[in-house]
This record gives structure tokens, C-alpha cells and sequence, in this order.
């Protein structure tokens, strides 16, 4: 992969050419994850079409037409979810299909030559939630095969280590298979830009209890965002009780700002002490929300990220959330205005 990255990255401006302040590998570890952070200031999720078993099982296959339209309409980065497991034998050395690494090369490829900034996400590993202890061999073998796939890779190609942890992987478990797998990713990508987040669902409220390498200053911390749940995901078919909550509205009255100015307090706090740049990987409220509230929340929060320098993802890109109609390929207008308000009309 060496010669596709190179040539993409250097046609692009992505490599040496590229100002130090602009996510490069000359700059120092904590300037380098500072930097890379902020070229995913305004992300987009494709999500709902590479992570799960097959692609286009639970939305739209990724076409290459949402790459430039992602481009022009002012995103900066995509967040590119991806099921590696599932295109993985389960047997050492674990080995992922060459085709579907071909897949995401060709992902990769258009997106630098859009000039945006990727996230290759390991997403929905459910074997991983469910059994961390057996699935540990597999999960490091996983990541050592992605890591050495992309090393040559431009530094706005970044890893994200795992999505979500939840169930039995606990906070304790996951900052030991944590603690196993950066040596792992770290031995062909010692320079490398890598976003972890804590357990339960990357909860912002286990920030507190991650445990990040004091030694490694090349991270980015991240956690999501759907709170009340009640509004963002009423009538989502895939959460127990989400019917109840149809028609739950959400305005932006005193209390709803509130609670959430106190949550992105609590993780700009934490990041102050800790020296680290925050990416808010996932936000966004199901279309099966009333508009007003849909609009009002998602505007609150990315004002509320903003103002506290955290980069966001907003999820997602032409699924049950979407900002993009997949089949017209057009924006849902008052959606993209309301994450990029300068967007073009």
C-alpha cells in the first residue's frame, strides 16, 4: 500500500508539503494530536453501510458520488465505521479478506483526494462486548493487520481503536485490552494519530476512569453524545421502549441547555486536566423526531462542541439519521444548515 498512499498524499499536499500546523508526522506528539483533532472539526459518519456484515445490509452502500458531495458541502473529515471482524477469519493469524481491504483502500483513496481526513473505526465488534477475554487474541491480531496495512499511510488517515465498548467489556477490561493493543498498533505506527474512548457505550462519563498512557500524547479522546435518548432515538426499531417515547420534544428551554452545558463542562474539564483533544464521534437524532426538535438539538449541540474546541462526527451521513437523501443525492437542507451553516444552498 505503500506506493497508492504516497502517490495519493503527495498529489494531494498531504505529506511533507503540508504546514506543520496541519497534521503531520514532523510535528511533536501532542502538537501532531492537537492539530489532526482539528482537521475533523466538522466530521460526517458513514455509517450504517461498511459496519455491519455486509455492506448495504442496514443502508445504503457507500457510493463514491457521497465522498465529493461530503468534500463540497464544507465537511472536513469522514468517520468511516467498519466491521473488520466480520470479513475476518476467526482462526490465528485472523486474517481479513484482501477484497475488503481493497474496499477500504479505495474509501481511503478518494477521500485524500477530496482533502479529508479519514477515521478508520472498528465498529460493532460484538464478539468483543460479549466475550473480551476469548476475543482478545483475535482483536490484537485484527488491529496488527490494520495497522500494518496502513502504515504508510498519510497522518490524516487515523485509527480509531474500538467503538463503543460496552456489556461485558467493563471500563477495568477495556483499559487492559487497551494497554495490549496500542504496543500493537504502536510497533508500525509509532507516529500514528489514534482516538480512544471509554466504556459503556463511550459514555462521557468514563472519561474519568480511562487509562490513557501518560506517555503517549499522540491520542485523541472521544465519547458520543444522544442524550435524552428519549428524544434522539424515539422509534428507533433496534432499542427496547423506544415506542414509548414518540413524540418526546426537545426545544432548547432552560433545563434541556442545562443538562447539556453540565455534560460538555464535565468533559472539558477532564480534558483541560488531562491535556488531551476531544472528538465528539457521534451526535444526532433519528428522523422519527419531529423536525423542530431534530434541528433545536442538533444545533445546541454542536454550538455547545464547538464553543469548547471539541471536533465532532455528526452521525450519520444517508441512513435513518441522515443529512443526505442517498438515492437523489441531495442535502436534507435545513439538516446541513444546521451542522455547516455556511453550507452552500
Amino acid at each position: 500500500m505503500k506506493t497508492l498512499f504516497a502517490l495519493v498524499a503527495a498529489c494531494c499536499g498531504l505529506l511533507a508539503t503540508a504546514p506543520v500546523s496541519a497534521c503531520s508526522f514532523e510535528q511533536p506528539a501532542q502538537a501532531r494530536a492537537e492539530s489532526c483533532n482539528r482537521l475533523l472539526a466538522r466530521s460526517i459518519n458513514f455509517g450504517n453501510m461498511l459496519d455491519h456484515a455486509r455492506e448495504g445490509m442496514a443502508g445504503p452502500a457507500l457510493r463514491d458520488e457521497f465522498i465529493a458531495l461530503t468534500a463540497q458541502a464544507g465537511f472536513t473529515a469522514i468517520r468511516l465505521p467498519i466491521r473488520w471482524d466480520a470479513q475476518a477469519a476467526h482462526k490465528p493469524p485472523y486474517t481479513i479478506d484482501p477484497e475488503f481491504f481493497s474496499r477500504i483502500d479505495g474509501v481511503v483513496k478518494l477521500s485524500l483526494a477530496q482533502g479529508l481526513a479519514i477515521v478508520l473505526d472498528m465498529h460493532h465488534y460484538t464478539a468483543m462486548m460479549s466475550e473480551p477475554d476469548a476475543e482478545r487474541a483475535r482483536f490484537l491480531g485484527l488491529w496488527k493487520q490494520v495497522a500494518e496495512h496502513y502504515r504508510d499511510a498519510p497522518a490524516t488517515v487515523i485509527f480509531e481503536v474500538l467503538n463503543e465498548p460496552n456489556a461485558k467489556l467493563t471500563q477495568a477490561k477495556w483499559n487492559d485490552a487497551l494497554a495490549a493493543v496500542l504496543p500493537v498498533i504502536r510497533a508500525s505506527n509509532p507516529h500514528r494519530t489514534l482516538i480512544v474512548g471509554g466504556s459503556e457505550w463511550n459514555n462521557r462519563k468514563m472519561l474519568e476512569t480511562l487509562a490513557l498512557p501518560k506517555d503517549d500524547r499522540n491520542l485523541i479522546a472521544t465519547f458520543h453524545y444522544y442524550e435524552p435518548m428519549a428524544v434522539t432515538h424515539q422509534g428507533a426499531e433496534w432499542v427496547s421502549g423506544a415506542a414509548a417515547w414518540a413524540g418526546t420534544t426537545w426545544r432548547g428551554r432552560p433545563s434541556e441547555l442545562r443538562e447539556l452545558r453540565e455534560a460538555f463542562d464535565a468533559v472539558a474539564e477532564w480534558a483541560r486536566r488531562e491535556q488531551r483533544p476531544v472528538y465528539l464521534g457521534e451526535f444526532g437524532a433519528y428522523s422519527k423526531a419531529d423536525a423542530a426538535s431534530r434541528i433545536a438539538w442538533t444545533r445546541a449541540v454542536r454550538e455547545h462542541a464547538e464553543a469548547r474546541g471539541f471536533a465532532w462526527a455528526y452521525w450519520e451521513l444517508a441512513a435513518g439519521f441522515g443529512v443526505l437523501e442517498p438515492r437523489a443525492l441531495t442535502w436534507r437542507q435545513p439538516l446541513l444548515s444546521t451542522l455547516l451553516p455556511a453550507a452552500p444552498r
